[in-house]
């Protein structure tokens, strides 16, 4: 008897009986400030409009002031309309009904497919897991793509960072990842971007196979700050939830940049002092923790790729730099080879992957070092070379590097729709580097 009512005595025990009450006195730019309720940070309250009720989020307390920012419009408060605290933070609803879905930045469905049965609300705010509890990354995750599969092997649960500035195909990139890799679930998590760029991203380059195995969601650019900061956690929630269980997730990210932005915003308007190009402290703090969410756990892992639009192609600037010093690898777009027609356009120069050596076998890693020395000759030597002022003969590496140019290009340069399978991409690889790649280093790893 005692087990058939524990679910309905868990929920009298849990539930709250007091409410905490405020009034709004004020609403300046982003915030609205009031007196009361009792909360605490993140708590989610209610304010009472003539037309309704407003969710909003405590982002700072001074002394008796509870300073909130509305997760939407802000028309409708007035001075004196009442704030009730809901006695917790934000949690997401979760279920395997997610897959095939787009969410908002709350985890509601907004594709007129209908309601989702919710299995459980994970929070959207939570901890890494413990450093000590992770798994080492052994395991190779393919993602179809030549340049990263060949050249800049990842495993699961590695953190990947995609950097370049607009225009240059990060979000195209995403969406080959998407629809060609390995992984059992991608979520995919579209931060500020254009309203237009959701369909368009459904479309072309995800498509309807990678769209049933994958969660979408999305905060456009002309939402307020806090519904496209919430948007990250949400999505980030999301993978953790098929993380636990004991899913290979794929977590594609679209962007760091825009997650920082938003935070900006909210520090700059409860009134932290700009630290570093108008980014508070709170941004650094941040990043970091969100960013670690993504990884291995004792249950399944998260592969996380990570855009970073970078500000005037300066990938030194505040947020790639710390971004970068965070995650596992760095992948750079480079605009050169873009406006060359070069797709994806990874600068393999620039780009690393600090768990290539772990999760390629010993041959791989030869043809690897080899490849990467024909590319660097080249470029070295690129100047003197369309100026027709080098002689052939004059040095046999370069000599080397002009001979593999066009079958080089033709290995790094793939097609939006294209999927290259491990096996060949690995076959092809070696052909280039003249080194015997054994079948066994490119087996399908086993989900």
């Amino acid at each position: 008897m005692e087990k058939l009512f524990a679910k309905y005595t868990e929920a009298v025990e849990s539930a709250c009986t007091v409410k905490c009450v405020g009034r709004v006195f004020r609403v300046q730019g982003l915030l609205v400030e009031s007196t009361g309720p009792r909360s605490v940070i993140g708590e989610i309250c209610c304010i009472e409009t003539r037309d309704g009720e407003l969710l909003a989020e405590v982002i700072g307390l001074n002394g008796p002031v509870v300073q909130l920012m509305v997760y939407g419009p802000m028309e409708g408060i007035e001075l004196g309309a009442k704030v009730t605290a809901a006695g917790s933070g934000l949690s997401i609803p979760c279920s395997p009904e997610m897959l095939g879905r787009v969410l908002d930045a709350l985890g509601r469905p907004v594709d007129g497919a209908g309601n989702l049965t919710v299995a459980c609300r994970a929070p959207a705010i939570r901890e890494a897991p413990p450093a000590f509890s992770r798994p080492a990354i052994t395991e190779r995750l393919v993602t179809g793509i030549r340049v990263i599969d060949g050249l800049l092997a990842v495993g699961k649960g590695q953190r990947i960072g995609v950097f370049a500035g607009s225009g240059v195909g990060k979000s195209t990139f995403l969406g080959m990842i998407a629809a060609s890799s390995h992984a059992d679930v991608n979520v995919i998590a579209l931060i500020g971007e254009r309203g237009r760029e959701l369909n368009e991203f459904i479309v072309n380059s995800l498509g309807d196979e990678a769209l049933k195995r994958s969660v979408v969601v999305v905060a456009t650019g002309d939402q307020s700050a806090l519904l496209r900061l919430k948007g990250a956690y949400t999505a980030t929630a999301i993978a953790e939830y098929f993380r636990d269980m004991g899913k290979n997730v794929m977590l594609l990210f679209d962007s760091v940049t825009r997650f920082a932005r938003a935070q900006r915003e909210i520090g700059l308007s409860r009134g932290e002092s700009p630290a570093h190009r108008g980014y508070p402290p709170s941004v650094f703090d941040m990043l970091p923790k969100l960013l670690e969410r993504a990884g291995t756990s004792g249950r399944g892992s998260i592969t996380a790729f990570y855009t970073v639009l970078v500000e005037g192609d300066d990938i030194d600037e505040p947020v790639s730099d710390n971004v970068r010093a965070t995650l596992d690898a760095h992948i750079v777009l480079s605009r050169r080879l873009a406006s060359r027609g070069h797709y994806p356009a990874v600068d393999i120069l620039q780009s690393i992957s600090r768990l290539a050596e772990e999760v390629s076998g010993p041959e791989t890693r030869k043809a690897v070092r080899a490849v990467k020395r024909l590319v660097a000759d080249y470029a070295e030597a690129e100047d003197v070379i369309n100026a027709g002022a080098y002689k052939q003969g004059s040095n046999p590496d370069i000599d080397a590097a002009i001979a593999k140019r066009p079958e080089i290009e033709d290995f790094l340069i793939q097609a939006t729709g294209e999927s290259s399978a491990l096996g060949d991409t690995l076959l092809r690889l070696g052909g280039i580097a003249g080194v015997g790649i054994p079948a066994s280093e490119g087996a399908v790893p086993k989900e």
